[in-house]
């Protein structure tokens, strides 16, 4: 499989049909809690360092985590799962119903204890976890109770996730009760499974193990790609899934079906920090991708994305559309990274403001890239942190500048100006003028040439309202295109 199995528009069209898809997710639920501190001495009590605690944080974990990927995609989300009557069980139904997550499926057992995982850190290094929870299977009559309610839910659903951290939430009659339901409604079931036997599973759409949990269920060590492919078929075989997911960590995933080639995807991680809350990340986006109708090639293909985000952060995580496209962008433009959809970039610019970044906005047709274009450009660059140029496209040009311009073609030229240092975005516009592209960007310094007043410069109202400034920039003496194509032509001595 190439590497272009999707494209910014899929990445697009996937965030825009996830807001309008049903979730249901069935799990185990727990509590993460992290607390964060410096580690300068050793204890005088026993030989352990101590951590001087600095900053706490709590994060809802296990099948809390999938629902917590689904929001920041914007799925509808219901959540069925079973709590201890305590404190931890509220404050997990709280926290769901802050996120707006459907919780009338939530059954409080006070014969439980909810799951409280805590972690203490010292720099990015944990050392130490500590388990409060249980984990014996949930009581018959409860387990009933849930798939009662379950049914409504499911009917109406348009992926059902289950995710199976082992605490006794899914048992065997449930999730086969889950699956059954499911099918009648033609429902794609996706699994995150636990353990070793995977005839629990029987019947789902498809599981996303991790290579451990592969090869514990399968008895086969995975090393290599041989033993790779024999346990991936091993388990298709033993679950009658219709396909397999196996996440790779830092190598990637690999994507199982019948009667066809094993397909291999690299990771996409930047930087590996944390790989916990990764297999949420890609259940979720598999899942999502299927319900809004990618091929399962191109939802692990997004799925990768998102995983390659969140290995980048500490701790469970989540990749919100902003991050999706961005990464997106880089990977799937290759060697062109810089050239994006002009939709594509106003979720990434949007995510930069809110950094701190301040965006630099320009525009023109850049027919033939000379000395005063590059002055120019980097003299803009440095009126902010990234540059964004607004490339008029060849019928553009031709209207403003006759037909026999461009000499140069829009992608050629979008390539030529997008491998400039200076230049951090490239986005060709088909308009006569910017102004539908500096209103949709919505940059803080709009930079002209000053052969223009500023009263004349398309968009300078626009950026004034939202108290952006515009820049008039200087040209370089004695250069410029229209004089290169005169000589060029002989039209001129």
């Amino acid at each position: 499989m190439n590497t272009h199995a999707v494209d910014i528009s899929d990445i697009e069209t996937f965030l825009a049909k996830s807001a309008n898809i049903k979730a249901v997710v069935v799990g185990d639920l727990m509590l993460d809690e992290y607390l964060w501190g410096a580690t300068e001495r050793i204890s005088p009590e026993a030989p352990v360092p101590i951590v001087n605690v600095g900053r706490e944080d709590l994060r809802l974990g296990g099948a809390g985590n999938v629902v917590n990927n689904l929001r920041v995609l914007g799925a509808q989300v219901a959540l069925a799962s079973v709590l201890g009557d305590d404190q931890d069980g509220e404050v997990i139904r709280e926290r769901l119903q802050r996120a707006q997550v459907d919780v009338d499926a939530l059954v409080h057992d006070h014969r439980r204890t909810t799951s409280r995982k805590t972690r203490i850190l010292s720099g990015n290094q944990q050392m130490m976890r500590i388990d409060r929870e249980s984990t014996q299977e949930v009581e018959p009559q409860v387990e009933a109770q849930l798939l009662q309610k379950l049914s409504l839910k499911i009917a109406a659903a348009d992926v059902v996730y289950l995710s199976d951290y082992g605490k006794g939430v899914l048992s065997k009659t449930l999730i086969q009760g889950i699956i059954e339901q499911a099918k009648k409604h033609k429902t794609p079931v996706i699994v995150d499974p636990k353990g070793t036997d995977y005839t629990r599973y029987c019947g789902a759409t498809l599981l996303t193990p991790n290579r451990k949990e592969a090869s514990l269920a399968t008895g086969i060590n995975i090393k290599d790609h041989s033993t790779l492919c024999a346990a991936g078929a091993q388990i298709l075989k033993m679950a009658q899934l219709e396909a397999l997911v196996l996440t790779r960590s830092e190598q990637g995933m690999s994507i199982f079906q019948h009667n066809a080639e094993p397909v291999h995807l690299p990771t996409r991680g930047r930087e590996v920090y944390d790989v916990s809350g990764a297999g949420d990340t890609v259940l979720t986006v598999v899942g999502l991708g299927l319900a809004a109708g990618f091929s399962l090639e191109q939802a692990a293909f997004m799925a990768n994305i998102a995983a390659g985000v969140v290995v980048g952060k500490v701790g469970t995580s989540t990749a919100s559309p902003a991050e999706l496209v961005e990464a997106a962008g880089f990977l799937i433009a290759g060697s062109q990274t810089k050239i994006c959809d002009p939709h594509a970039l106003q979720i990434v610019l949007r995510r930069l403001r809110q950094m701190g970044r301040k965006v630099v906005f320009t525009n023109g047709c850049f027919d033939i890239l000379h000395a005063g274009h590059v002055s120019y450009l980097q003299r803009a660059r440095e009126l902010g942190d990234l540059l964004v140029l607004g490339l008029n496209s060849d019928a553009s040009v031709r209207r403003l500048k006759g037909e026999t311009r461009p000499l140069v073609p829009e992608a050629d030229r979008a390539v030529i100006l997008a491998a400039l240092a200076c230049v951090d975005y490239v986005v060709i516009f088909e308009e006569d003028t910017p102004l539908e592209l500096i209103s949709l960007l919505q940059p803080d310094v709009l930079v002209k040439g000053n052969d223009y007043a500023e009263e004349e410069v398309v968009g300078a109202e626009l950026v004034r309202q939202w108290g952006g400034r515009v820049a008039l920039m200087p040209f370089v003496t004695g250069r410029s295109t229209t004089a290169l194509v005169n000589k060029i032509s002989g039209n001129t001595p």
